[in-house]
């Protein structure tokens, strides 16, 4: 029998090809799907199947799968620049895209990356650089929040406290100070998510008192922890860091890789708490989720502590395809679709998903259900160590991709997600759910907390 399209592919894939955050010897069992194209929310694979993409292939494609707008921008930019060196040289695509950029988050001197990870890097060391040309070398230590998780470079570990991607890793990580998260689900029983996220900022509050003077930054992600299980916390933590970084004269590194470009209903969710970081890093949907890209925007402060004759204390940290033209162009595009227009659209989508999940939100087996701006997320009480793998390949047969993290499922769908798409996405999430518990031998639990 002559091979599919399909099997034929997923065969050479799984010879040529090391797959990210996978156990390869898992495809043994559960088969790759070969996508051939895709187009708004939805995907198709080698044989014509037709799969909703209800995690933004990795929270990155905000419009759909081939935006025209996109598209056209990229077929221009094509034309006339594909890639030049950024030192020494400047091109159009990356100064409109960091002027814009600077309005919106009212930080400037943006500095390029390709991924989240590499943002992450940046940060860091800009902000240890920047204690050290002011005088204080001594302070280049980073604090950050248990569950977060911000990439999985050596020094992004450093700062990311889910053992499951750093342990393998210990003996080549400097692991950062970690504080209490503010995530509500800690919250004891009758206290709020407020109530939580001010003892989790006292306890931040505490630890700086004592270690501000060797402290350069503090990095968090804010509103949402993602990679802990779309963990939620009140804004009010937002703007007790704010004054407590003043206070003790720390930087403030807000990661909105995955926060940011109207995730979590704001344009960027530091906008929510109304305070405005010392380094934001963003990536993911800065580019609509066409070509890899990150920056980091920070102040003015920090841009003129490296503002200097001397060559040493200029940042001298680069990567081969900073601020790529091709890249930048579709970051641009991107952007113009990013208007207040498309921000009310999305609360209305909100609301329209969160009505038809409320059969999710009401499942026995669910704890903890949750929802900010464009993203859901519910806790599922199990013991099953697999129900991860098992839910995604549930889900994939009725045509949905979803992956849990840990116990904890999740939506982050594009923002053109349609009426048709919302129903198709939550019946077939809750007969995937009722199949893998079903078919799990493990008993229920406690309800989930932070879970990687």
């Amino acid at each position: 029998m002559t091979p599919t399209r399909n099997q034929d592919l997923l065969t050479r894939s799984r010879r040529a090809v090391w797959h990210p955050c996978t156990q390869m010897k898992h495809h043994e069992s559960q088969p790759l799907v070969p996508i051939v194209r895709a187009e708004g929310a939805w995907l198709f694979d080698a044989d014509g199947n037709r799969i909703l993409d209800a995690v933004s292939s990795w929270w990155v494609n905000l419009f759909g799968h081939g935006h025209p707008h996109i598209k056209a921008a990229l077929h221009d930019q094509v034309e006339t620049l594909d890639h030049v060196m950024l030192a020494g040289l400047t091109h159009e695509p990356v100064i409109e895209l960091s002027e814009r950029l600077s309005t919106w988050t009212g930080l400037g001197h943006s500095f390029y990356g390709s991924d989240g990870a590499s943002a992450t890097e940046i940060a860091l060391k800009m902000s240890a650089h920047s204690w050290r040309n002011l005088g204080r070398p001594g302070k280049n230590g980073f604090v950050s929040l248990a569950q977060g998780y911000h990439g999985e470079t050596v020094g992004a570990l450093g700062v990311t406290d889910i053992p499951l991607f750093r342990t393998a890793y210990g003996p080549l990580v400097r692991p950062a100070a970690v504080v209490m998260s503010p995530d509500a689900r800690r919250a004891e029983p009758g206290a709020s998510a407020k109530d939580h996220a001010e003892l989790a900022a006292r306890e931040l509050e505490a630890w700086l008192e004592a270690h501000h003077e060797e402290t350069a930054a503090i990095i968090l992600e804010p509103l949402v922890q993602c990679a802990a299980g779309m963990a939620m916390h009140d804004a009010h933590y937002l703007r007790r860091v704010r004054a407590l970084c003043d206070r003790f004269e720390v930087h403030l590194i807000a990661d909105e890789i995955a926060t940011g470009f109207g995730r979590t209903g704001e344009r960027f969710a530091c906008d929510a708490a109304g305070i405005r970081p010392d380094f934001i890093c963003l990536s993911k949907g800065l580019t609509g989720g066409t070509l890899p890209l990150s920056v980091v925007l920070t102040t003015d402060a920090v841009y003129d502590s490296f503002y200097d004759d001397d060559t040493t204390r200029g940042f001298l940290h680069s990567h081969s395809y900073t601020g790529n033209p091709l890249a930048c162009r579709a970051a641009l595009a991107a952007t113009e679709l990013l208007d207040d227009a498309q921000i009310e659209r999305n609360r209305a989508t909100a609301q329209a998903l969160s009505r038809a999940a409320r059969v999710l939100d009401e499942h026995p087996r669910i704890a903890h259900a949750r929802h900010l701006g464009m993203i859901w997320a519910w806790d599922v009480q199990t013991d099953d160590p697999t129900f991860s793998r098992r839910y995604h390949r549930a889900a994939l047969a009725e045509g949905l991709l979803l992956r849990p993290i840990g116990r904890t499922l999740y939506f982050m769908p594009p923002y053109v997600i349609d009426e048709e798409a919302i129903e198709h996405l939550v019946k077939g999430a809750m007969r995937a759910l009722d199949r893998t518990l079903a078919q799990s031998s493990a008993a229920p639990t406690q309800p989930t907390q932070a879970l990687a």
